[in-house]
């Protein structure tokens, strides 16, 4: 009788810590809905004491009929911020600015990450440190701006530090 007592109170503390968690979850998951697009898996990489640079990588869903496109970003860590592609070239890894922006197209997705296009955060005026999260303002040419939290991974991560494993 009172370990049956004991595991209906558990369920019932269980049930209302899940209810209470799941909107966060949930907008975790999801991400930040801006007009037409869907922002999702926002991160950044912890840089090393005085590094002059850091990268930015996120998920940029488009549920509008019309293409928009990510024309321009800002970060308060950085005196300059850019849109960057990166490619190899004979074994030589070239990085250059999209002064066009990134097209988002119509129910079409922008996936900015490791190795290809990401944002660039240029003359850091301080170190990103893992586990913080720093501000990130996206300009879209109709969505306008928002501004997002970008948690830090460790350096080099290759993945978002909600991916990361504890060993």
């Amino acid at each position: 009788f009172c370990s049956r007592g004991i595991k209906m109170k558990f369920r019932t503390i269980l049930a209302a810590a899940v209810m209470l968690l799941a909107p966060t979850l949930a907008h975790a998951e999801m991400g930040t809905r801006h007009g037409d697009l869907m922002l999702s898996g926002q991160w950044t990489r912890a840089t090393p004491a005085k590094a002059p640079t850091g990268a930015g990588f996120i998920t940029i869903k488009n549920h509008g009929n019309s293409a928009d496109r990510l024309v321009a970003v800002r970060a308060p860590i950085s005196n300059k911020a850019e849109i960057h592609t990166m490619t190899m070239d004979n074994g030589i890894m070239k990085m250059r600015q999209l002064k066009d922006g990134i097209e988002i197209p119509a129910g079409g997705t922008a996936a900015l990450k490791p190795g290809g296009n990401h944002l660039m955060f240029m003359q850091l005026n301080q170190q990103i440190k893992k586990g913080s999260a720093i501000k990130v303002t996206l300009v879209f040419e109709k969505a306008g701006e928002v501004t997002l939290d970008f948690p830090a991974a460790p350096i080099g991560s290759k993945k978002p530090p909600m991916m990361q494993h504890k060993h």
